[in-house]
């Protein structure tokens, strides 16, 4: 069995100090029973479609990146954690896989949304780590969307997706569907952590954030779930659902 917390935060836009002490604080407050937690997408830094945000932009192998390492030792943890990074004068929506004792993974957002093209340029491959779930492919935000990436991940038989998320709250409905239809598709767990509050920038537009951390079931169903509160979605993955749910949709056995 595998506790997974979805830890969902209001960012605080180019700020990385204020970031990483919310992250440190609400680490330090999970239970001890927590394997992983997994924070929104752009947690570190946020994000805005412009100059600004190549200012806070962070390197993988930085100080910041460092911390992560340092905290998922101390709490024997291991996190998930978004970010924009910047890695010889490119831009990324990166997130970092960081196991405690181990060497962190790095996922690059495949699929770009809106503003994000201005300033930003797409990953190219998709990422697959050994986590306390499984084999677990990582994806972000928008990368749900795309139908062909989930295919090239059930392919792989990845045990869970997990998936930072920045959802407008506008279209907070989609984001619940397309986490559910990512775990009935692949027939594995789905933990979604997803940002809440509003960015409310100078000079950049105002969003309001879905939230709606979830934690889908193999079937497609809701097996946990948050409202746009700031709130920690601690949940239990049982690798027994997986195996009983593939052994009856047969999807592996053609």
């Amino acid at each position: 069995m595998t506790t997974v917390a979805a830890c969902q935060l209001a960012v605080d836009d180019l700020d990385v100090d204020a970031n990483l002490d919310a992250v440190t604080t609400r680490l330090r407050g999970l239970s001890e029973d927590v394997d992983v937690a997994l924070f929104p997408e752009h947690a570190l830094t946020g994000f805005v479609a412009d100059d600004r945000i190549a200012e806070v932009a962070l390197r993988r192998d930085g100080a910041v990146l460092r911390r992560l390492g340092t905290l998922a030792d101390e709490t024997e943890t291991a996190l998930l954690v978004g970010f924009v990074e910047r890695s010889d004068g490119t831009l990324y929506n990166a997130t970092a896989y960081v196991p405690p004792d181990g060497e962190p993974s790095c996922y690059r957002k495949r699929h770009l949304w809106s503003g994000e093209r201005e300033v930003l340029e797409p990953g190219e491959r998709r990422v697959v780590v050994d986590t306390p779930a499984g084999r677990t492919g990582l994806l972000t935000c928008y990368d749900l969307n795309f139908v062909a990436d989930s295919a090239a991940f059930t392919r792989e038989r990845v045990d869970a997706l997990f998936v930072p998320g920045a959802w407008p709250a506008t279209y907070s409905e989609n984001w619940t569907l397309l986490l559910r239809a990512r775990a009935l598709d692949g027939v594995r767990w789905v933990v979604g952590a997803g940002r809440t509050g509003r960015r409310d920038l100078p000079d950049a537009d105002s969003v309001e954030y879905a939230g709606r951390s979830l934690v889908a079931r193999p079937d497609g169903g809701v097996h946990a779930a948050l409202d746009r509160r700031e709130d920690d979605l601690v949940a239990e993955l049982d690798p027994e659902v997986v195996a009983a749910q593939r052994e009856l949709v047969g999807i592996f056995g053609d």
